[in-house]
């Protein structure tokens, strides 16, 4: 009897050990105060023994039954957490993040219950409500809700963001100079690097795991920011081995399937991003040209070596399509808790966009100044075809040990644009003249960063070092520009003598090299916690850039061509010693002129201290101030011959040498539990761009204008004032009025050159002030109706009024301009600067269904674009109505599968630019219609 009693007791533990079910719990722990990890914190369930403890970055993880659980979360000096109703799913992950609060003084042990759905809220806003600096966020999370596949169409749901062309983010409707985007906390440049923000665009989801948006300043912060600056992380390595594959599609009726798109023949690569040398440089730069009088047959053998396609030629385009695969693991290494982990990502996007009726004109004011309409100078209307690759590879790894954690993060990023066009062309001489145009142009662009950093703690947590270093290669090629214009007149093509079919190749290659260093120490100051932060900071930036220019003349006739800009270097209407007659490279263009060649360097040395602390119980106090010595130089010279006594010659001078103090101070006062006050004050800056700080003359053959640097330009100094009430509640609502005042010192802005409407350059025009106000509300509608607790609505608005006081040369300019009847002030709107700015959402999450959808809208204010000067009138950017509607579905085994659908532009709005002068009509300075396109999405994880 005793025996088979044993012998069942043992066949029941036997089974249920077989056939226990356990699941992973898994989370961080955060100082409420400092948003710090809180390392080496005990994690007990309650009524057992099992428990774990977080590691120095706060994580943790333990392995439980399969059922529901009450978890304990302590350390010395916090209050004690208590969540209830933890509910363990065999084989999955639960995610629980904890927010620590520190004990008040006096009290030995605090301990606060809360439910797992109440904590999961809490965190949420979390990070917000305790944050430093004014701050506005998204997670991985948040991308999921949104169906969006990359960054750019994710963030325009963070208040006070907006993005233009579908790549750039703008803080408080203040344009890209003012706007920083940094990638893991370091700076690196974009694939257009004369911008301070990254085109989101190439940063798909599935790599990043969450984007921080600041706009208030703090001394470990680079100084060059004033809207805010964009912090993109990517992701850490998973708890768990884990892959995800995603496949997207996109159809525009406008522009897919569309038999009269453009394009032409390139490279068999073109579809991978780079060209595989069918437009590289057929000759070399220093090459010999002969001329058609010495009778060398050399210059028929160069000119058979330029590719022949000038036309732009119909084709049917294909929709849009992407598809991205992620993989990571983690390891145990050794004994105890060392852990390495990597992670590997590859994604590849194919767009398509097709623009009929595009527009870019010129238009001035009559030299009358009674005559109010503006007169043409230059229309330009037709069709323009635009193919995008991006692909994007990443490959980290960490490895992590009890105090100390070491990340290697390699990115590469490569991006191929080929564009053709084919336009009709108006000029206003002293009559009109009709002409067509072919446009080619392709655009080979990379960026190759690599980051090594590093953490480390004390054995008592209250020392941190944080270091970085993070070189990056930047290279941008415009590869063989193809322009070719015929004049049309009573239905006969001809190639003007000052207007030859031109060739360009422009090659930037820029390197850029971060290292940074911080130290925070944890002490007490009047018996409260205080942290000090201190660091070091250095960046160098090298550039080298290049143009080639080539010309093709003709001396036949140019009528046979028949106005097909393919024929112009058929071999048969080629200039050959027999012939003495047809298309030849023009030996008289100066292939390389010398202002269009130029290198330039950038450093930036920097160190910061900043102190936070507690004054009384409820206000805490940041203050800080960081220093920074920037140096500026540069190579080039002008296009004066050398003998001329007023050429111009840089080699290696300093054309920028500032040495600046940057205080900020950051105020946070308690009004309750649920209400902030914030007050912040900081100095920033703007600096000019290689481009902007140059002798370059860069031409643009698609809209005909050329960009002209200005050397003498300065740095923008911008003093800061923010003031914020916030408050948070339950299910993640909040509700916050902000104020904001910004004084410009030397703003620099885009004008018209003074001798040439279509010719513009960036100018130190005046000082300026900016003021503002945002409101911004997350609200759950359950409080309407029970039926409406999973619908919210978000609602963020922000009004900016901003004046720029007239320069003496620009009043001046701009009073010979003035018509009849017609008054100027003393200031003018920022060039640049939105004066309303709205993002609203109402969204649906579906915790029980796994639906999520969401209707979103956003709009940015009239913006001044383009500064006129004074008979060449202001050009404005009208507000663009963007309405879009995004839905997805969840399901499969542990919610591992989802489908997203997404409908962009549904007003199908058009992205305009116009000309505005005193009681005359607008003109269209620029007009494209993108058209509503509609989206469809799949991935899954296993």
């Amino acid at each position: 009897m005793k025996y088979s009693l044993r012998l069942s007791t043992f066949t029941f533990l036997f089974f249920q050990f077989i056939f226990s079910q356990t699941g992973e719990l898994t989370g961080s722990l955060i100082d409420a105060d400092f948003q710090d990890p809180v390392p080496f914190a005990n994690i007990l369930v309650k009524g057992t023994t099992i428990g774990t403890t977080s590691d120095f970055d706060g994580n943790y993880k333990l392995t439980l039954e399969e059922g529901t659980h009450t978890l304990s979360f302590s350390f010395l000096g916090y209050k004690t957490v208590e969540i209830t109703d933890v509910v363990i799913k065999a084989n999955e992950i639960t995610n629980v993040n904890v927010t620590m609060e520190t004990l008040a003084e006096g009290l030995d042990e605090v301990v606060v219950s809360v439910s797992v759905k109440k904590n999961t809220e809490t965190a949420v806003l979390g990070i917000q409500k305790k944050a430093v600096n004014l701050l506005d966020g998204l997670s991985a999370e948040a991308f999921k809700k949104s169906g969006s596949s990359d960054v750019a169409s994710a963030i325009k749901s963070v208040p006070g963001v907006s993005v233009q062309g579908g790549k750039y983010v703008y803080v408080r409707g203040l344009g890209d100079r003012y706007t920083k985007s940094i990638l893991n906390g370091v700076d690196i440049p974009g694939l257009d690097p004369d911008r301070n923000t990254i085109q989101l665009d190439i940063f798909p989801t599935n790599i990043i795991d969450n984007i921080l948006v600041l706009k208030s300043a703090s001394a470990d912060l680079p100084a060059d920011f004033t809207g805010g600056i964009v912090d993109i992380v990517t992701k850490d390595y998973p708890t768990k081995k884990e892959h995800s594959i995603s496949l997207g599609g996109s159809y525009n009726p406008d522009m897919h399937f569309n038999e009269n798109y453009l394009d032409y023949k390139g490279g068999s690569t073109d579809f991978l991003g780079f060209d595989n040398g069918n437009r590289s440089v057929p000759i070399n730069r220093n090459q010999e040209i002969p001329s058609t009088f010495e009778y060398n047959p050399l210059l028929t053998a160069i000119t058979k070596k330029f590719n022949p396609v000038l036309s732009a030629m119909k084709a049917n385009s294909a929709m849009d399509y992407s598809f991205g695969f992620t993989t990571g693991n983690q390891y145990n290494v050794g004994e105890g808790e060392n852990r390495l982990g990597f992670l590997a990502s590859l994604s590849y996007k194919n767009t398509t966009t097709f623009y009929e009726g595009a527009e870019n004109n010129f238009y001035r004011r009559n030299a009358d100044t009674s005559v109010f309409e503006l007169e043409t100078d230059r229309t330009q209307t037709g069709d323009l075809g635009r193919n995008n690759v991006l692909v994007s590879g990443l490959l980290g790894t960490s490895f992590k040990t009890e105090k100390s954690k070491y990340k290697l993060n390699l990115l590469h990023i490569q991006n191929g644009e080929s564009t053709a066009g084919y336009f009709s062309q108006t000029l206003n001489f002293t009559d009109f003249i009709n002409f067509s145009k072919d446009n080619l142009e392709y655009t080979q662009r990379s960026i190759t960063n690599a980051l090594l950093s590093g953490i480390h703690s004390s054995e008592d947590a209250s020392w941190t070092t944080e270091w970085a270093l993070s070189p990056t290669m930047s290279k941008i090629q415009d590869k063989d520009i193809r322009t070719t214009s015929f004049r049309v007149e009573d239905g006969v093509y001809s190639i003007p003598q000052n207007n030859q079919p031109k060739r360009i190749w422009r090659d930037l290659e820029e390197i850029n090299a971060v290292a940074k260093l911080d130290f925070t120490k944890k002490y007490d100051f009047l018996e409260k916690d205080a942290k000090l932060k201190f660091g070091a900071y250095g960046s160098y930036k090298n550039r080298d850039f290049g143009i080639l220019n080539f010309e093709i003349e003709n001396n036949g006739s140019t009528t046979k061509f028949n106005g097909i800009a393919d024929n112009i270097l058929l071999e048969e209407n080629l200039w050959t010693v027999n012939n003495n007659s047809g298309s030849y490279i023009d030996p008289d263009i100066s292939v390389a002129e010398p202002a269009n060649t130029y290198e330039a360097a950038q450093q930036n040395i920097a160190g910061y201290v900043s102190n936070e602390f507690k004054l009384g119980q409820k206000l805490r106090t940041i203050l800080g101030v960081r220093v920074e010595k920037f140096e500026s130089k540069y190579t080039g010279e002008d296009n004066k011959d050398i003998n001329d006594p007023e050429k111009v010659i840089y080699d290696n001078e300093t054309i920028i040498d500032k040495f600046d103090l940057f205080p900020t101070a950051n105020l946070i006062y308690e009004l309750t539990e649920e209400v902030n006050l914030r007050g912040s004050y900081s100095r920033t800056t703007a600096r000019p761009s290689f481009k902007e700080a140059s002798i370059a003359k860069i031409f643009d053959p698609l809209s005909n204008n050329t960009f002209i640097g200005n050397i003498n330009l300065d740095p923008t100094y911008i003093n800061n004032f923010d003031f914020r009430v916030e408050w948070f509640g339950e299910s993640a609502e909040m509700i916050a009025l902000s104020s904001f005042y910004k004084k410009f010192t030397d703003p620099i802005e885009l004008t018209y050159f003074e001798s040439s409407s279509d010719n513009f350059t960036p100018q130190n025009l005046g000082d300026a002030d900016v003021i503002g106000l945002e409101f911004e509300l997350r609200k759950n509608l359950g409080f309407l109706a029970a039926a409406l607790q999973n619908f919210s609505l978000n609602v963020n608005t922000s009004i900016i009024k901003s004046t720029q006081v007239y320069s003496e040369s620009e009043r001046n300019l701009r009073t010979l301009g003035l018509r009849d009847g017609e008054t100027l002030g003393n200031d003018r709107e920022l060039q640049g600067q939105s004066p309303f700015l709205i993002n609203s959402g109402l969204n649906y999450e579906g915790a029980e269904n796994g639906i999520q959808m969401g209707m979103n809208y956003n709009v940015q204010g009239k913006t001044l674009q383009v500064v006129g000067n004074g008979f060449v009138p202001d050009v404005y950017t009208m507000p663009f109505h963007n309405l879009n509607f995004n839905f997805s579905k969840s399901f499969g085994e542990n919610q591992n599968q989802s489908v997203s659908f997404k409908i962009s532009n549904l007003l199908d709005d058009d992205v305009e630019s116009e000309y505005e002068s005193y009681k005359a009509e607008n003109k269209t300075f620029s007009k494209r219609s993108p058209g509503r396109s509609f989206s469809l999405g799949y991935n899954i994880k296993f």
